[in-house]
């Protein structure tokens, strides 16, 4: 039986008049990779941050293996934000010393072998490196630990096309076997071919959460098609939204 790793019960989230989550119901298990997918604005950074303990819900609750957000789920979570935090002066080996230390669930033989497969020296200096090259150093150091939830708010944004694919078989191949990958995108196209459950969200609700296979086979096409489907009437851009 599948074990329920992530639930939210009535979750909530306003930023004075903006709703950025609203009365949010879902369980997610363990052993899967889900795509957290909608338009800019419709929540996805918001119940990331809040799984993450960084923001507090406005009512309801989540919860992460029977977790309330905090010391304990930190313990069980590897997070990767939309935007990089590391220091301009570190390298990478600094950064694969720094997460060795702090987390005791790192893998260094793990980051090793990612850095050989990204390209990635130790002796890179971080202000230095590319944004995609970034990109990649971050995915390297969240995937090195053997956590129970992974957290990937647009891991594939910064990156050009080329190296989409080979980002989404790294991360299909060194997540820990009894955790789970929650990936938030609107690149759909992209990330499709790793998933294993979808959940949309429009306006911080959720108006679908079905398994891949389940949509290919009710719809006869993919999960790209059926998401362009729903939001072909809402409006896309490409800047930051408040209520993301």
């Amino acid at each position: 039986m599948t074990q329920e790793l992530v639930k939210c019960t009535n979750l909530s989230r306003s930023f004075g008049e903006i709703k950025a989550l609203n009365d949010v119901n879902l369980s997610l298990p363990s052993g899967r990779i889900i795509g957290l997918l909608g338009p800019n604005g419709s929540g996805k950074t918001t119940l990331i941050k809040i799984l993450n303990g960084l923001l507090q819900p406005s009512s309801g609750e989540a919860r992460i293996a029977g977790n309330l957000p905090g010391v304990e789920s930190k313990k069980l979570i590897s997070y990767l934000p939309d935007r990089g935090y590391f220091p301009e002066w570190m390298n990478v080996g600094d950064m694969i010393d720094m997460f060795a230390d702090f987390y005791a669930d790192f893998d260094r033989a793990k980051a090793d072998e990612m850095c050989r497969a990204l390209g990635l020296e130790r002796s890179m200096r971080i202000k230095t490196l590319s944004k995609g090259t970034r990109e990649k150093m971050q995915l390297m150091l969240v995937m090195s630990r053997k956590a129970r939830l992974y957290l990937l708010d647009e891991p594939i944004a910064g990156v050009d096309p080329a190296a989409r694919e080979f980002i989404m078989r790294t991360i299909l191949t060194n997540y820990s076997e009894d955790g789970s990958v929650l990936i938030s995108t609107h690149l759909i196209l992209d990330v499709e071919q790793v998933l294993d459950e979808a959940v949309f969200l429009r306006q911080g609700s959720v108006v679908l959460h079905e398994s891949v296979d389940s949509i290919r086979e009710r719809t006869n096409g993919s999960v790209d098609q059926l998401f362009r489907e729903m939001f072909r009437t809402q409006a896309w851009n490409g800047g930051d939204d408040y209520a993301r």
